[in-house]
């Protein structure tokens, strides 16, 4: 089989570690394409992609598209002469793109697939208690990660992980996965299998201010996935309200203490070194967390500065 010429196609750092990974396995990267530049944080200055910072520094042949059927885009493209494109954490490819190269292209999904389709696969396996994920590489087609699969890899989920940490394993396994995958393509040995579709595929959907903040009436295994499903970024939040005052307070860290009590549930009991929150079957202790205005802190730190009162209540 010839050599394989690539276009690598990503955004984010979980995109970085798959594509450094190409590289120090001498693959041959004849473009990288991503995100256009954004304003971005409050003095809405340019900020460039995890990819674009790292195609910089490695001299890497950039392309920054703002639409992906533009006919000076497309000809570029076809110019770079690839025969493989690989796609992670970028966006959906229109069907010129992503059938342009000889051997087609693949993407590698933070999944199991065809479970956790969509824009937040690793937060979503947490939230929802699940015990084991992995990567999966599959061959674009024109919906949203429905592809034929070519390989998947599989990990534990440890209890007590956050998506921070998960995302950092997935991107490790998911290179190793993409460096398998290539060899499979070098030596003509893919073999493919269509995704089945049944009523109980679950989705990754896209993460907003409604799903990531926290209903205190839920279990305490409930809430507790959620918080570290969504740790460090973008983090739940709900509201402390105390008396007359309310803050919008983000939580990244969190432990279930499972006993019988008689609080309403939502009561904050803090003491001068812990914070709980009543739930139907236990306690939320909450270990880190973040009040407006201020950064992140551990509890210990937060109650050195605030007491709350018995009216204390988390909503």
């Amino acid at each position: 089989m010839e050599k394989l010429r690539i276009v690598f196609m990503g955004t984010p750092d979980f995109a970085v570690g798959i594509l450094d990974s190409i590289l120090k396995n001498n693959y041959e990267v004849v473009g990288v394409i991503t995100a256009a530049d954004k304003p971005a944080g409050r003095g809405q200055k340019i900020k460039y992609s995890a990819v674009k910072e790292y195609a910089l520094a490695n001299n890497l042949n950039l392309l920054q598209p703002t639409n992906l059927k533009d006919e000076s885009f497309l000809t570029e493209l076809k110019s770079l002469n690839a025969n493989l494109q690989i796609v992670v954490a970028f966006r959906m490819l229109p069907k010129v793109v992503w059938e342009m190269p000889q051997f087609g292209t693949f993407n590698l999904h933070a999944s199991l697939l065809p479970n956790y389709r969509g824009a937040a696969p690793i937060n979503w396996a947490i939230i929802n208690g699940e015990t084991k994920t992995g990567v999966t590489t599959f061959f674009i087609d024109d919906k949203i990660d429905t592809g034929a699969m070519i390989l998947s890899s599989e990990t534990e989920i440890d209890p007590n992980e956050n998506a921070g940490q998960l995302h950092d394993r997935l991107m490790n396994l998911g290179s190793n996965t993409v460096i398998d995958t290539l060899a499979l393509l070098e030596k003509g040995k893919v073999n493919t299998t269509i995704q089945t579709e049944n009523a109980d595929i679950k989705t990754a959907y896209k993460l907003n201010k409604e799903n990531c903040k926290i209903d205190w009436t839920k279990s305490s295994s409930d809430i507790h996935n959620l918080i570290r499903g969504l740790s460090p970024y973008p983090a739940s939040w709900c509201f402390f309200t105390d008396k007359n005052q309310e803050w919008n307070v983000k939580i990244y860290e969190s432990k279930v203490i499972s006993e019988a009590h008689n609080y309403t549930t939502g009561t904050i009991i803090s003491s001068k070194k812990e914070l709980k929150i009543a739930v139907k079957d236990g306690f939320i202790q909450i270990l880190s967390l973040q009040f407006p205005g201020k950064k992140k802190m551990t509890t210990t730190e937060l109650l050195n500065g605030i007491s709350f009162s018995e009216e204390a209540k988390a909503v």
